[in-house]
């Protein structure tokens, strides 16, 4: 896949197929426009684009409001790549784009850029200044500038019945196994392994310290979770702990994950953790032997919720 960032850097002298929009979290709705856009292509003969914004257009229109993202837009771009799309343009959104017109926005970036042939949307997706186009609008502009438009129904996007609010509510609430559902694959956080107080060693399960560069990533609920975890290409499984640690007197908030079967140091390694299912909140025991055995029971749980996958 060619990836572009800005619409300016791509320009199609081919016919393309385009679909547009945030793809946050890639989950089976977007999945399904994807797979549409690529069946399209067998039937035009049309180049398949992706056209996304970084940052999420609300981080710039509402900047009163926080918005944690189900993706940081490296993640995003890999999720895209592996349905096979041959073109990703990657559009930073700020407020002069936002100011385009809804004609500007079509004759100039989709007809004169990308050269369009046709685009797939969701009947309820709105576009231009101040989101004033929607549906119909594009149909005009599409019988004017000589393109068509396909629009997913409400019975389609029904049939999905997901969004990304919903996944961001089901992480929030700490149901990792909704959110896969949802998703239809394990919500993934990376970061990169950094140096922590290292008491786990002392009790017998060392953990690595996870440090995610990304603010604006979504982080499950506070809890522990069985998880897989990718190191050097390698997939392991473990499990994992968002919380403060208040046994140990912890006051700041980290993600800590045992590696089953693992004894490599790899401070400094990027990781990536995958979120299979929720063990139990996190809790404040009356002691380390409490904690202890409280941990060898997450660590059967984990094992044998391992053994069925």
């Amino acid at each position: 896949m060619n990836v572009f960032h800005s619409v300016q850097a791509f320009k199609s002298t081919q016919k393309t197929i385009v679909t547009l929009g945030t793809f946050d979290g890639m989950h089976i709705g977007h999945q399904a426009i994807l797979n549409k856009l690529k069946l399209q292509k067998k039937i035009y003969g049309y180049q398949t684009v992706v056209l996304t914004f970084f940052p999420h257009p609300r981080m710039v229109l509402k900047t009163d409001t926080q918005i944690s993202l189900l993706n940081t837009i490296d993640e995003r771009i890999a999720l895209i790549d592996s349905f096979g799309i041959d073109s990703l343009v990657v559009q930073e959104f700020t407020q002069e784009f936002a100011n385009l017109s809804a004609e500007e926005f079509v004759k100039n970036i989709l007809v004169d850029q990308f050269n369009i042939g046709k685009i797939i949307i969701g009947y309820d997706h709105r576009f231009g200044k101040n989101r004033s186009a929607d549906i119909h609008d594009l149909i005009e502009f599409g019988n004017k500038y000589h393109f068509d438009v396909e629009q997913i129904s409400a019975e389609e996007l029904n049939d999905v019945s997901v969004s990304s609010t919903k996944i961001r509510n089901a992480l929030t609430n700490g149901d990792v196994a909704l959110a896969k559902t949802y998703l239809g694959y394990p919500y993934m956080v990376t970061g990169k392994v950094v140096t922590g107080k290292q008491l786990g060693r002392t009790i017998g399960y060392p953990t690595a310290n996870i440090q995610v560069a990304e603010d604006y990533k979504l982080i499950p609920a506070i809890g522990v979770y069985v998880v897989s975890v990718t190191v050097k290409g390698v997939n392991y499984y473990g499990m994992l702990s968002i919380g403060t640690n208040p046994t140990v007197g912890g006051t700041e908030k980290t993600i800590e994950v045992f590696i089953f079967d693992f004894n490599d140091t790899i401070y400094n390694e990027d990781i990536s953790v995958q979120f299979l299912t929720k063990i139990r909140n996190e809790e404040h025991f009356p002691s380390i032997d409490v904690l202890i055995e409280a941990l060898k029971n997450d660590e059967t749980f984990s094992r044998n919720y391992i053994s069925t996958l």
